[in-house]
């Protein structure tokens, strides 16, 4: 088993210290470390005598956390895929958080609603696809059918997110009540299940094959699709709790803020309420999300496959859920 997932094993499975590592390792400054240096790391994590001092093992072991994809192929359990930088976890707020500012944003038009949905869902499915299970892939490339689901994903989802400004712009929707649902209430279930069907579409190559499932010790028992599953149903859950959370947070303190005083003699105040509270929330809601589901997830043997349950008298087995 990948240093990375026997770490989790052992040290994640409760919300309290998910939570607590997930802040440490969001740490934006982790993103100048080099790819050498995050290999370097994880050979130190591989040779106990070298590790001098706790210091030392503890930033080892957040580079290794940060950059590196665990391996979960059954030959090569002793390497990981290093992570294209934009895709790392701490890069997910300051990349992310641009994007979703930009489009909960009140446009006036299609046009820039439909660009920045655009990117948002994009490096959505990159995020996604970089921090995936990878037990089937035989190599760490992207199949012509994975490429296809990527371009499907985007496409469906911005077209998707953008139907509350199509339909104002299409049908000269100007009415008050109108315009609050569609620019405040509507977003947010919409923001949740765009999260949700990125997660499922791109990552639904893991519910096909399946992934590996362990025993308590780190070995392999076999490939599960009910894993996957669970897997993939766990990931889409936490994102769209993080994206929907984000969408309704901000739009309820605008309503509540409108109410007041400060807010009627200064409407342009609402812009920098929006421009502030959603990245807050955003950052809040990152490591909550992350922390939602324990990477290294646990399942009942009488939940796998039937050639699975007689294949370990244990009747817990674990899986590692992806990101």
């Amino acid at each position: 088993m990948d240093i990375n997932l026997q770490f989790w094993k052992s040290d994640g499975q409760t919300f309290q210290r998910r939570l607590r590592l997930w802040i440490n390792i969001l740490d934006p400054v982790s993103l100048l470390s080099s790819d050498g240096e995050i290999e370097k790391a994880r050979s130190l994590l591989g040779r106990t005598e070298d590790q001098k001092n706790k210091r030392e093992v503890d930033d080892s072991w957040k580079l290794s956390l940060v950059g590196c994809v665990p391996d979960c192929h059954l030959f090569n359990s002793d390497t990981g895929a290093i992570l294209p930088t934009i895709f790392r976890p701490p890069a997910f707020l300051p990349v992310a958080a641009p994007l979703v500012i930009a489009s909960l944003l009140p446009h006036n038009g299609v046009k820039p609603a439909f660009l920045w949905q655009f990117l948002l869902q994009s490096y959505s499915a990159g995020f996604n696809y970089s921090n995936r299970n990878a037990t089937t892939s035989k190599e760490n490339k992207m199949t012509q059918k994975q490429a296809l689901l990527v371009v499907g994903t985007v496409t469906y989802a911005t077209c998707a997110g953008t139907i509350p400004q199509f339909v104002m712009r299409r049908y000269g929707l100007r009415s008050p009540p109108v315009q609050v649902f569609c620019r405040s209430v509507l977003p947010v279930p919409l923001a949740a299940l765009l999260a949700a069907f990125n997660v499922f579409v791109v990552r639904s190559e893991e519910v096909v094959n399946g992934v590996q499932v362990f025993d308590s010790n780190g070995n392999c028992v076999g490939i599960s699709q009910k894993a996957g599953s669970k897997a993939v149903n766990e990931t889409a859950l936490s994102r769209a709790t993080m994206m929907g959370t984000t969408a309704a947070l901000p739009s309820l303190l605008i309503v509540l803020l409108k109410r007041t005083s400060l807010i009627q003699r200064s409407p342009l105040l609402v812009a920098s309420v929006r421009h502030l509270s959603a990245p807050l929330v955003l950052g809040l809601m990152i490591p909550l999300s992350f922390s939602l589901f324990p990477q290294m997830c646990t399942i009942q043997k009488d939940d796998l496959e039937k050639e699975l349950q007689t294949a370990t008298a244990e009747k817990q087995l674990f899986y590692h859920r992806g990101l």
